[in-house]
C-alpha cells in the first residue's frame, strides 16, 4: 500500500502505537464516568450524606490536582510515561474497589468514600499527566489534531456510555456494586497500555535534583506567552464556574425533582454524546472556521446549555436540560482539542509533564475550588440559585476570550514560534512573539 493510500485511513487504523493508546484511554474513561455517577449517589442514597456533603464530594477527585500536580509533573518528565500509567492504574482501581467490599461487609462510611476518591484523584494526575506526554510521542506532529480529536472525541463517547450504564446499574445492582464496572474497565486500561511499543528514551536527570526549580518551570511556561496565558485564564474561569453547576446537579435531578439515579447517567451522558460529536468534528470545524475563533466562541453554547437546567422539570420536562447538555458537550470539545492541541504543538517534548501539570494545577485545580464553593453556596441559598451562580461565573471565560488580547486571531497555529534548525539537524522553537 503505497503512503497516500495509507495515510487515507483513519489515525486509529494506520497507528497500532495510537490505537493502543486510545484504546486504553476511551475504556479509562469509561470507568471514571462510571464512578463519576456512583459516587455521588452512594453519598445521596446509601449513606444520606448532606447537601454540601455531597457538593464537596465531587471536588476531592480534583484536589490532588491543586495540590500535587506540579511535583507529580516534573515526575513524569524524569521517567519513563508508560511504567507511570500502569502503576497509577492500578493502584487507582484496587482504591475503588474497596468501596463495594467495604458495602458488602456494612462498614463503608463517608470519610472512606472521601480518602477513596482523594486516592483514585491522586492516581489520576499520574496516568493522565503521561498518557498527554505519550500523544506527541505516538503520532506525528501534523496528526495532533486528528489524534487529539479523536481521543476527545470517543473519551466523550466512552464518558457518555459509562454514565448511562452507570446510571442503569446503579438502579439495577446499587451505587456500590456499580464500581465491579470500573474494575473490569480498568483491567481493560492497562492490557492496552501493556501491549504500548512507543520507544522512551530514559530522560536525563539533573544531578542536582532540584525539583523546585523545575516545578517553577512549568509555572513560568504557562504564563510566558499571551497565547498560553489566555488558555490558563478562561481555562480556570470556566472551570470554576461550569463545576460549581455539575457538583450540584446530582442533587436537582435525584433530591429537588425526585429522579432516580438512572435519568441523572442519562442526564450527564448527554454532554458527553455531544463531546463525541464535537471532537470527531473538530478538524473539520477548525479547518474552515480557524481555531482561534472556535477557542473564543465555543463556550458561549455551554453557558447556554447549562443555563437550560434552571428550567428542567420532572419527566418531559427533562427534555430541555438534554439538549442543552448536548450542545454544551460539544462545545466543550471543540474547545479541549484546540486548547491542548496548540500547548502539545508549542512545548518542547521535554517540558510537556510539567506543562500540563502547571497548566492543569490551575484549571483542574478550579474545580476542586469549585466544589467546595457549590458545598457553601447550597447552604445559603437553594440548588437552583446555586447552579445560576455558577452560570455566571463560568459566562467570564467566553467574554474574557472575545474582548482578550487574541480577539483578532483567526488560526493559533499562527502564533506558534518559527521552527529552525539545530545542531546535527535538530529542530528548535525560539518562543512565541505575540503582542
Amino acid at each position: 500500500m503505497s503512503h497516500t493510500e495509507a495515510a487515507k485511513k483513519p489515525l486509529v487504523l494506520r497507528n497500532a502505537n495510537f490505537r493502543r493508546l486510545w484504546i486504553s484511554s476511551t475504556a479509562g474513561i469509561f470507568g471514571t464516568a462510571v464512578t463519576s455517577v456512583a459516587l455521588p449517589v452512594i453519598a445521596v442514597t446509601e449513606l444520606d450524606a448532606s447537601n454540601s456533603t455531597v457538593a464537596v464530594l465531587s471536588g476531592m477527585t480534583f484536589l490532588p490536582w491543586l495540590l500535587f500536580a506540579l511535583p507529580i509533573g516534573v515526575l513524569v518528565d524524569r521517567h519513563r510515561r508508560r511504567p507511570l500509567i500502569v502503576v497509577s492504574l492500578a493502584v487507582r482501581t484496587l482504591l475503588l474497589a474497596s468501596l463495594p467490599v467495604a458495602w458488602w461487609l456494612d462498614v463503608l462510611t463517608v470519610t472512606q468514600l472521601f480518602a477513596v476518591s482523594f486516592g483514585a484523584g491522586l492516581a489520576a494526575v499520574f496516568f493522565t499527566l503521561a498518557e498527554q506526554a505519550l500523544v506527541p510521542a505516538a503520532v506525528d506532529r501534523d496528526e495532533l489534531v486528528e489524534g487529539n480529536g479523536l481521543m476527545t472525541g470517543s473519551g466523550a463517547l466512552g464518558d457518555a456510555g459509562g454514565r448511562a450504564v452507570g446510571g442503569w446499574v446503579t438502579d439495577a445492582w446499587g451505587a456500590s456494586n456499580a464500581l465491579l464496572l470500573q474494575v473490569a474497565a480498568s483491567l481493560a486500561s492497562l492490557t492496552a497500555i501493556l501491549r504500548l511499543d512507543v520507544a522512551e528514551a530514559r530522560p536525563d536527570r539533573p544531578k542536582d535534583r532540584r525539583v523546585f526549580r523545575d516545578m517553577g518551570e512549568g509555572l513560568r511556561y504557562i504564563f510566558s506567552t499571551v497565547p498560553l496565558r489566555m488558555l490558563l485564564i478562561t481555562g480556570a474561569l470556566w472551570n470554576l464556574g461550569g463545576n460549581i453547576v455539575v457538583s450540584l446537579l446530582v442533587l436537582l435531578v435525584i433530591r429537588s425533582l425526585g429522579e432516580h439515579p438512572g435519568m441523572l447517567g442519562l442526564l450527564t451522558a448527554a454532554t458527553a454524546v455531544g463531546g463525541t460529536v464535537g471532537g470527531l468534528s473538530a478538524k473539520w470545524i477548525t479547518g474552515r472556521l480557524g481555531s482561534g475563533r472556535v477557542w473564543r466562541y465555543s463556550m458561549f453554547p455551554v453557558v447556554a446549555g447549562y443555563a437550560t437546567l434552571l428550567f428542567i422539570t420532572p419527566g418531559w420536562g427533562m427534555t430541555a436540560g438534554f439538549i442543552g447538555l448536548f450542545i454544551a458537550g460539544f462545545s466543550i470539545a471543540l474547545n479541549i482539542v484546540v486548547s491542548t492541541t496548540f500547548r502539545q504543538r508549542v512545548c518542547p517534548p521535554q517540558m510537556l509533564g510539567r506543562l500540563g501539570s502547571a497548566q492543569r494545577m490551575v484549571t483542574w485545580g478550579m474545580l476542586a475550588v469549585a466544589a467546595f464553593a457549590a458545598g457553601l453556596l447550597v447552604e445559603v441559598m437553594d440548588i437552583r440559585g446555586a447552579i445560576l451562580t455558577g452560570i455566571l461565573v463560568a459566562a467570564l471565560a467566553p467574554l474574557a476570550a472575545v474582548f482578550g488580547p487574541l480577539r483578532r486571531v483567526r488560526d493559533l497555529e499562527d502564533l506558534e514560534p518559527p521552527r529552525t534548525e539545530g545542531p546535527a539537524g535538530t529542530r528548535t522553537e525560539t518562543g512565541l512573539h505575540t503582542s
